[in-house]
């Protein structure tokens, strides 16, 4: 998900695979990484080609639906052909422009904190967590997510617990515990040789989204993990 002053790479990227121009994919990195792909097709995939994590998501689903930061909108596809009521949100204009190329009925450009509709389900999936962008931020968010909640609503979000990224060969750590907290990430994107501006991107691990949930009133429960550190937490 971009921010509005970004230069929306990452939608440039999309319109370009949906308009048959696409010959090259996305490359990240983050302030502990170096250059990793992104495949744009994986943005398009259909549901059984995605992550467990993903499809158990989508499965949980029920009543009106929020899909935020829908990207290519594949999940807000998938959930409308079941016959749900879907709003899908971005703040990449590509992607929105994408997701309604493709079929979404209800797409906005939006950023979560403007939303102010109620639902059953809000949905943020690829690392829900990672628009909160900093530790200091994840009641803000929180709170306002539990406010376009309908009674016996949902919250379904994924993250990971990134602190094996810090492991050395000996099985030690090597992270500054006098730093912030290890899942905040400095998050640069580049497509076509062209670079998008840095962006804050926050991984959280379960502890700490439990933590944070019960100070604003939330019930956050595991619902299932995934293969690589990932995980998939429900709260209401």
């Amino acid at each position: 998900m971009i921010t509005n002053r970004m230069k929306d790479l990452f939608g440039k990227a999309l319109l370009d695979y949906q308009n048959g121009k696409y010959t090259q994919d996305i490359i990240t990195s983050t302030s502990i990484s170096d250059d990793d792909i992104l495949p744009v097709p994986y943005l398009f995939r259909g549901y059984k080609d995605m992550p467990i994590i993903e499809q158990k998501a989508l499965k949980l689903c029920k009543g009106n639906i929020l899909d935020v930061g829908c990207g290519a909108g594949s999940h807000s596809l998938y959930l409308q052909e079941k016959g749900f009521s879907v709003k899908s949100i971005d703040v990449s204009p590509g992607a929105i422009t994408v997701s309604k190329q493709r079929g979404v009925l209800n797409a906005t450009l939006k950023d979560v904190l403007n939303e102010t509709e109620t639902f059953d389900t809000i949905l943020l999936l690829m690392n829900g967590t990672g628009i909160f962008k900093e530790l200091n931020q994840v009641s803000k968010y929180l709170s306002h997510l539990k406010s376009l909640l309908k009674p016996k609503g949902q919250i379904l979000i994924d993250s990971s617990d990134i602190k094996y990224m810090y492991e050395d060969e000996d099985g030690g750590y090597w992270m500054n515990m006098n730093s912030s907290y290890y899942g905040e990430l400095d998050y640069f994107l580049s497509y076509k040789g062209k670079n998008e501006n840095p962006m804050k991107w926050l991984y959280l691990d379960f502890d700490t989204l439990k933590f944070a949930c019960d100070a604003v009133g939330l019930n956050c429960e595991s619902v299932l993990d995934g293969e690589h550190f990932d995980y998939l937490a429900r709260l209401r």
